[in-house]
């Protein structure tokens, strides 16, 4: 399978890396960015084919990567179309393009619309994927496999596309608030700081792991932690009280219409 990238900044480049350690090899990666160090570095770093331009990535790929900022998707597209093939599968991650935007430029090509979110740059990305109706199961299937070589990936329908963005896309901004702000009262107890980012960090990556190993409910496994008249309970009534709860829900609900602004 070969695969191109347009673009090649950090979340390119947590997908490729993911796509190497995965065992995909280098000889059928292409890529291009307009700074040529960027693409350099990518070079050196994974031993990937670095091409003279969108042109020649889009010539080489069976499936071609979008990784560029929504402000310059258009001109991008615009360059590319003359050189794509009717089996070219289209991989977009860029923020706010619907497929219909995308077709609109390109006619009826081949579309899956990502959205992955900031973890990918450490293999533990979630990664909503849409495909147009003209993508296959299989090619589906091969898509899937590329966005799962950094983290996990889960089919949704396009219009829940605002709501990944709140609840994932833009959710690791909330978990290191949350992470800064445990932190900060573990200090005012007396802790030192580097080891209160510790072990809230490894407190937040270890609740997500149990709930994600055993499937749980997330309620079920709170109450698994308030003993009777206990100390997690008093935290919980406390975070209850301050509205943690309708807080976190009306920052995902902020994420998701500001996305469909986009």
């Amino acid at each position: 399978m070969k695969i191109g990238f347009i673009g090649l900044g950090n979340m390119a480049g947590a997908m490729l890396g993911g796509l190497v350690k995965k065992g995909f090899s280098p000889a059928d990666l292409y890529g291009y960015d307009v700074a040529t160090a960027l693409a350099d570095k990518r070079k050196e770093e994974l031993g990937m084919q670095i091409c003279a331009s969108n042109k020649e990535v889009v010539e080489n790929a069976e499936y071609l990567v979008l990784a560029v900022k929504p402000q310059f998707l258009a001109p991008v597209l615009e360059e590319i179309k003359p050189a794509l093939k009717a089996t070219t599968v289209i991989i977009s991650i860029v923020a706010g393009k619907s497929i219909a935007w995308i077709t609109e430029l390109l006619g009826e090509v081949k579309v899956v619309r990502c959205m992955p979110n900031t973890a990918a740059l450490v293999g533990e990305a979630i990664t909503a994927m849409t495909p147009s109706k003209t993508v296959t199961e299989e090619e589906l299937a091969k898509a899937k496999e590329i966005i799962e070589s950094f983290g996990r990936a889960s089919v949704v329908a396009e219009h829940l596309m605002d709501a990944v963005v709140g609840v994932s896309g833009s959710a690791p901004a909330y978990v290191f608030m949350f992470i800064e702000a445990m932190a900060d009262a573990a200090v005012l107890e007396g802790m030192p700081r580097a080891q209160a980012y510790e072990f809230a960090a490894q407190a937040v990556y270890g609740s997500a792991k149990l709930m994600l190993d055993t499937g749980k409910h997330p309620g079920e496994l709170k109450d698994m932690v308030c003993s009777p008249a206990g100390t997690t309970i008093a935290a919980v009534r406390t975070m209850e009280d301050k509205g943690l709860r309708s807080a976190v829900m009306e920052g995902v609900i902020a994420a998701a219409e500001k996305n469909k602004q986009l």
